[in-house]
């Protein structure tokens, strides 16, 4: 009996095991298993410190195929070389540029005319020209004499029509300014070869090396063969500055270290001179203020060692002309250092103080022999007395 139990119990779990299995396999059938994405992975760029991957090897070319550059030709130096500039005719510069001298006619020639022309000259008008006279910096002793030859000459004239004042008006000013006094530059080289030689002093602030640039490009305007000398070592800037002017109208500059001696810039700029066959020096020097000794005393030194090559042809001082009457004092100082021989005057465009011109003359017994009337590289015009006196009283 036992043994027929037992039978059973093996035959119940035996049965369980097959409908297990079936059962399982129809689910497999049924719920198929899910199958799983594909994983892609970058390729991988090197690291810092990793060796790339080699590249796909080239294909070999013959000779035959390979190209070769095309030959390139040099650049002709004459073609890239920039192009000098021609400055302008210096001969009659100061007529084409009378405009610019608006500020100052107003003040001194359309003013002195307009009192001129009233119906009675009173005393109190004749102070009226009086103040207008010195408002323009005239001065006080040439307004003196221009009032007294005004009062007696309109006195003696009688009938006032504004064609007859207007000339005698044009008379007295050039006669006060001096239409004898020699104004040429002495720029021309010498019968032994020597250049003439130009010292330009003046103190900071006047526009002095760009004055000099100006000059140089009037002597080329002029026919001379320039060198230049930038004596200024106490400025970088001063230099390259006028090597740039210089640049533009083919003038050779001779310059030292920054902070170099400057009479040793000076006497190698002459030394140029002489070896290039130059016919004019031009030496821009160092703007000092004339209160201090020592550097006046420098430019005295930078005139003697020049004259060891010959004499110097012209010292020319740069004013301002809207400083008036400080620049008075700062030439007579220079003229105690330098024996000048002419005067620049710079900014006469923007100054109604044209009567600078007169006293500055007066006060050191020396011409004015160029005008600065601008801003442009050719607005350094000669001084002509009568020229500038027509700008002045208009037409």
């Amino acid at each position: 009996m036992e043994y027929v139990i037992l039978a059973v119990v093996i035959a119940v779990v035996a049965i369980g095991a097959v409908a297990g299995l079936v059962v399982s396999g129809r689910r497999r059938k049924q719920l198929p298993p899910k199958a799983e994405a594909p994983v892609i992975t970058p390729p991988r760029e090197p690291q810092v410190g990793e060796e790339s991957a080699a590249s796909a090897p080239e294909p070999v070319r013959t000779v035959e195929e390979v190209t070769l550059p095309q030959e390139i030709e040099a650049p002709d130096e004459a073609l890239t070389a920039p192009e000098l500039e021609v400055p302008e005719p210096t001969a009659g510069r100061l007529v084409r540029l009378r405009g610019r001298l608006s500020r100052s006619q107003n003040s001194l020639g359309k003013g002195l005319l307009t009192l001129l022309s009233r119906d009675r000259l009173d005393e109190d008008t004749w102070e009226e020209i009086e103040e207008t006279l010195l408002t323009a910096d005239v001065g006080v002793k040439p307004t003196q004499e221009l009032v007294e030859n005004l009062r007696t000459r309109v006195k003696v004239l009688g009938t006032r029509s504004p064609e007859e004042l207007r000339g005698l008006l044009r008379e007295e000013l050039v006669a006060l300014i001096g239409a004898d006094a020699d104004r040429q530059l002495k720029t021309a080289k010498h019968e032994d070869g020597r250049p003439a030689v130009v010292l330009v002093v003046g103190v900071n602030g006047v526009g002095k090396t760009t004055t000099s640039g100006k000059l140089g490009r009037v002597l080329v305007a002029d026919g001379r063969k320039v060198v230049l000398g930038a004596a200024d070592t106490f400025r970088a800037a001063a230099a390259d500055q006028l090597q740039t002017w210089g640049e533009r109208v083919g003038a050779a500059t001779v310059r030292g270290p920054e902070g170099g001696d400057p009479a040793s810039v000076a006497f190698d700029a002459v030394k140029e001179g002489i070896a290039e066959g130059a016919d004019t020096v031009l030496i821009d020097t160092a703007g000092r203020l004339h209160t201090k000794t020592g550097l006046m005393d420098e430019l005295g030194k930078v005139k003697r060692v020049v004259e060891k090559h010959g004499p110097v042809d012209e010292v020319l001082l740069v004013l301002d002309a809207t400083t008036g009457q400080n620049g008075l004092v700062q030439a007579r100082v220079f003229a105690e250092v330098v024996d000048i021989t002419g005067i620049v005057l710079t900014k006469l465009d923007g100054t109604a103080k044209g009567g600078i011109v007169i006293s500055v003359q007066r006060e050191l017994g020396v011409p004015v022999k160029l005008i600065g009337l601008g801003e442009g590289a050719d607005d350094l015009a000669p001084f002509e007395p009568g020229a500038f006196v027509d700008a002045l009283i208009g037409d």
